[in-house]
């Protein structure tokens, strides 16, 4: 069956965009074939420097023809219906036939498409794809309003060998595609993508980035390994280059010696971040040699010196400048650039770095105290603290204004320089930690006391002046802080309170000051707080209250406790959404997170997995399912009595003489399991709690079987349905059940 083949052909795309736009590419295109009935045996999509390139494979040459009954109106229908009917179908009524079915008899369209020629379809689909291709940015180069990521100079499109004739921004497709920049001249005439993709090799591109890529990086591990070096293997970095070379050539420089003295993470970054340069490593030993490699894209004459030299001479540029800053920096101790932190902002509403670092530092000291003894023991406070009151005097330095991505790293260098503990200098680095899924939680204690102190006070802050994350945006990375916080508490099984902390700083940080202004029969009073840095005007939180019946101090209480308990909670549903993120990897059912955070009064994430974890293995067993469905029965009679009642059954069930066995069972069963598992949720013997509600499933289906609920006594009715609401408590002391699914 005929190929098609299709080729962008522009200026250089930027690396980061091109790996998905050749994917959206591939789906824009693909979706448009299914869209239209042409299937196909497979489709390939290559990025490039340069050009992004689409085969398929096994496409038919033409669409499938097609017949379609529709169904009409009635035989004897109103004229304009039936007008309506023939014209949506395209047919005359000569063309229609008639069928009977029990409603009488109705007119039945026929309508017979031949299909398209695939040519024609694809000279349709793929300027629409083009079209629509989702670049991150994208710009106009010709007086039209077309707009690409960069200007585009050819379009080879091809079916079967022959061209797919369309137009896209002024460009006509064509079978031809130019080679590498340098290394090739003319242009290559190409019909299949079996010539095309050898043609291109012959002109010095490789198409397949997946290719160029496993070149570096081996040409670049056997050059080191000659030196007696390895290679500082960096993936991300190993993507982009690919995606700056269509013909990669990997060499080798020197760095001075005079600059081996710097530290490995500003010599790695210079050379990482502005040169795109790989570092190269002692075989067997830390730190780094003093070569990198760098990927050409040209074969020199020379084999590369003048290439080598030139990197050279702009990498010793950038260390020079390096060099200057980290010597000037040391000339300072880090705790001197403390006080430089107030003239950086950290946010309109919630002032200076200062002020930040002030509330860091009070809030490790207080989850210092929490933490030591379990799990860990022996914190020293003063030691939190300083590292707490450190953490960000390094944003002041000259390294990090010149290579923001070291902050923190070159704090703890600084650090070390002053001769501060390792500990501190470690708390230090690992503070911001951990920056995405995969990388690596602090578990040294100082670092995640002040790494969650860090995270908790972001979080508090931006949702105490409003600034919470939405479905399309984050700008302040507070769902990134809040996983960050889940992952260091529960890999190192810290045991905090999320609400108590969340109040302690609510409480240090929000002063309030009252002016009494009477209007008629209301109390406005004003509220200054240092988040918000500006006087704002609230009225009563629950509208008039006279001034003779409630004071402006018990109404401004209430409503600074109205204010707590509302960012509380709103943090509290914040930390159980992310949760379900952290957890999904690991199979655990988000509805049973909801189950256990709807009780209300758990916000121990340690506790609350375990009690996740004894909930999913319980519901896993018959006798866990089977409660499950006893419990949805009891809850949905109780839901419907208590609406047709306008009352809520609560209270004790009684044990009457004439009582069924089966419900004098399951009343004196449901006592003593009530008291046993608040004995061991209090315990945190979850486990052990899931086992005695598995014992209460025999009295429980025993009673449903033999028992009529709504019975026509109205004690016995009464009764009964108060030992159906025992139920519910008696199992909402684990989790609320009416949350799980399925």
């Amino acid at each position: 069956m005929p190929d098609f083949l299709l080729e962008l052909f522009s200026e250089e795309i930027p690396a980061r965009m091109q790996a998905a736009a050749a994917k959206d590419l591939e789906r824009l295109v693909v979706g448009g074939l299914s869209d239209r009935g042409l299937m196909f045996e497979g489709a390939k999509s290559f990025s490039g420097p340069r050009r992004l390139t689409l085969a398929i494979a096994g496409l038919p040459a033409k669409q499938p023809d097609t017949r379609e009954e529709r169904k009409g109106p009635r035989v004897g229908a109103p004229e304009k219906a039936l007008e309506g009917f023939l014209r949506s179908a395209g047919v005359t009524l000569e063309q229609c036939s008639k069928q009977s079915d029990a409603k009488g008899e109705f007119y039945i369209a026929v309508i017979a498409r031949e299909g398209r020629a695939t040519v024609d379809v694809l000279a349709e689909i793929v300027p629409e794809a083009m079209a629509k291709l989702p670049w991150p940015k994208s710009m106009r180069w010709t007086a039209g309003t077309t707009r690409w990521v960069r200007p585009l100079h050819g379009i080879v499109a091809t079916f079967d060998g022959e061209v797919v004739p369309f137009e896209f921004a002024n460009v006509k497709s064509g079978n031809a595609t130019m080679g590498h920049r340098f290394l090739s001249h003319g242009a290559i005439e190409v019909r299949r993508f079996e010539d095309y993709e050898k043609k291109l090799r012959d002109a010095h591109v490789i198409l397949d980035a997946g290719e160029r890529k496993d070149i570096i990086l081996h040409e670049a591990k056997q050059k080191a390994f000659a030196l007696g070096l390895e290679l500082v293997e960096d993936e991300g970095l190993l993507d982009e280059v690919a995606g700056l070379v269509e013909w990669p050539v990997v060499l080798i420089g020197s760095i001075e010696d005079g600059y081996m003295d710097l530290p490995p993470e500003i010599l790695r970054t210079s050379m990482r971040t502005h040169q795109k340069y790989f570092a190269l490593r002692k075989s067997g030993k830390e730190g780094l040699a003093n070569r990198f490699a760098v990927v050409a894209n040209m074969i020199a004459r020379d084999g590369g010196r003048e290439i080598v030299t030139g990197n050279e001479r702009v990498l010793r540029s950038r260390l020079s400048d390096a060099k200057f800053f980290w010597d000037q920096d040391r000339k300072r101790t880090l705790e001197s650039r403390v006080d430089d932190l107030k003239n950086i902002v950290f946010h309109a509403k919630l002032g200076t770095q200062y002020e930040r670092v002030e509330r860091i530092k009070a809030l490790a000291g207080e989850i210092a105290e929490i933490v030591d003894g379990w799990p860990v023991s022996g914190v020293d406070v003063i030691l939190c603290k300083r590292a707490a009151w450190l953490c960000k005097a390094d944003l002041t330095t000259s390294v990090v204004g010149e290579f923001p991505e070291l902050q923190g790293i070159m704090g703890r260098h600084y650090a070390l320089d002053g001769h501060h503990e390792p500990t501190v200098a470690d708390a230090i680095r690992d503070h911001y930690k951990p920056l995405g899924p995969t990388d690596a939680v602090p578990n040294k204690t100082y670092s995640m006391i002040v790494a969650l102190a860090d995270k908790l006070d972001m979080l508090v802050c931006f949702f105490a002046i409003g600034e919470k994350p939405t479905g399309s945006g984050d700008p302040f990375a507070l769902r990134r802080a809040a996983l960050g916080w889940i992952r260091i508490v529960l890999e190192n099984k810290l045991r905090l309170s999320v609400v108590g902390l969340v109040r302690t700083i609510l409480e240090r940080e929000m002063h309030f000051s009252v002016e009494e202004r009477a209007v008629g029969e209301e109390i406005e009073f004003r509220r200054e707080a240092r988040f918000e840095k500006t006087v704002i005007a609230q009225s009563a939180v629950r509208g008039k209250i006279s001034p003779k019946t409630k004071s402006l101090d018990d109404e401004l209480s209430s409503y600074r406790e109205w204010n707590f308990e509302n960012i509380s909670s709103d943090i509290l549903r914040f930390f159980a959404d992310r949760l379900k993120v952290a957890l999904r990897e690991k199979g655990t059912r988000h509805d049973l997170i909801d189950a256990v955070f709807s009780l209300g009064n758990e916000d121990d994430l340690v506790r609350l997995v375990m009690r996740v974890e004894a909930l999913q293995a319980f519901l896993k067993s018959d006798d866990g399912s089977n409660l499950l469905v006893a419990y949805r029965r009891a809850a949905n009679i109780l839901r419907a009595e208590e609406k047709k009642e306008g009352v809520e059954f609560v209270g004790f069930p009684l044990v009457a003489e004439g009582s069924p066995r089966e419900e004098k069972a399951l009343i004196n069963d449901l006592g003593v399991a009530e008291k046993q598992i608040a004995e061991l949720v209090a315990k945190e013997r979850f486990v052990e709690a899931m086992s005695v509600m598995a014992k209460l499933r025999l009295p429980v289906d025993a009673f449903f079987d033999n028992v009529i609920v709504n019975a026509p006594e109205p004690e016995l009715r009464r009764n009964r349905l108060l030992l159906l609401s025992r139920l519910r408590a008696t199992l909402h002391q684990v989790a609320d059940f009416s949350k799980i699914e399925g």
